[in-house]
């Protein structure tokens, strides 16, 4: 069904099909029924905008990383790990504390560093060290101590060369999906997803990580304020509307990725009130993650 999907959404996001808003709803009422509404959409077509950045991600990466500022980066980072003498001084510089976030997922943590540097070096092992307490909210803290063991190992981990090279490789990946947001809002959510999706097997582990969270609420049209609610209620809403099983299947994860994008296109987009019968079409429509 993704490739009705694609049409569909092709169809509806093409700028030589998109005249008006009364033409867009048409588009809409055909691909998904419903009644009429007043949402204008932008003519950038997201799951175009996905599909290219699949096909060109690896040199467009590559010329990511050859950026004056990302070399400066990585030359900086690299510099300081091989000269480190203690993971806490290592960690007490900024553009070691940047480069490591960012590649791991943490980048909007970045300006609070003495939380970061208290989280990775706390130990793992123990349920009260601040990177399991921190993991009740974001796994990802937990997950980066556990990766270089900086509690355990000190810099043994992070000071080989496969480290070093994984780590600011991931960085120049990450700094590039982000730059894709520029253009088309949700885009790195999206191949963040498409890369990870298969990893997760539980709504506990969706609503542990930031972006994981994000695209499967939005993708399933459950509100920001589900995040007040407890946690068993989080997780069944979501267990209700989803098969997290499925997402061991990479087309129904391109699938599930095309809807996530629809519908944040749709809610980014929108004018007035008929944002909400919008996007409610989008997320009723059966064939967006069949």
């Amino acid at each position: 069904m993704s490739v009705s999907l694609s049409s569909n959404i092709n169809l509806l996001f093409s700028a030589s099909n998109v005249g008006s808003s009364s033409s867009i709803t048409s588009l809409l009422e055909a691909s998904y029924g419903g009644g009429a509404g007043s949402t204008v959409f932008s003519s950038q077509n997201p799951i175009l905008s996905l599909e290219i950045a699949q096909r060109n991600e690896t040199k467009d990466i590559q010329a990511q990383a050859k950026a004056p500022q990302v070399q400066r980066d990585i030359a900086a980072f690299t510099k300081a790990v091989n000269s480190a003498k203690s993971a806490k001084d290592l960690l007490s510089n900024p553009t070691v504390l940047k480069v490591l976030l960012t590649a791991n997922g943490l980048g909007s943590e970045a300006s609070f560093p003495a939380l970061a540097q208290k989280a990775l070096l706390s130990n793992t092992k123990d349920p009260n060290g601040l990177a399991n307490q921190l993991a009740s909210t974001n796994t990802q803290w937990l997950a980066t101590a556990q990766l270089y063991q900086f509690y355990s190992q000190g810099l043994s981990v992070i000071k080989k060369q496969s480290t070093i090279s994984t780590l600011t490789n991931a960085y120049a990946e990450v700094l590039w999906r982000q730059s894709l947001d520029k253009q088309t809002p949700g885009l790195s959510n999206a191949l963040y997803f498409i890369q990870n999706a298969s990893k997760f097997t539980n709504a506990t582990q969706i609503l542990g990580d930031a972006i994981m969270r994000s695209v499967v609420t939005t993708a399933l049209g459950l509100p920001q304020q589900i995040a007040f609610q407890p946690l068993t209620a989080q997780e069944q809403a979501i267990n209700s509307r989803l098969d997290i099983a499925k997402f061991q299947d990479k087309n129904f994860v391109q699938s599930f990725t095309d809807r996530f994008l629809a519908v944040n296109q749709a809610s980014q987009n929108s004018i007035g009130g008929g944002s909400a019968s919008l996007i409610s079409l989008a997320v009723q429509a059966n064939s967006l993650i069949a």
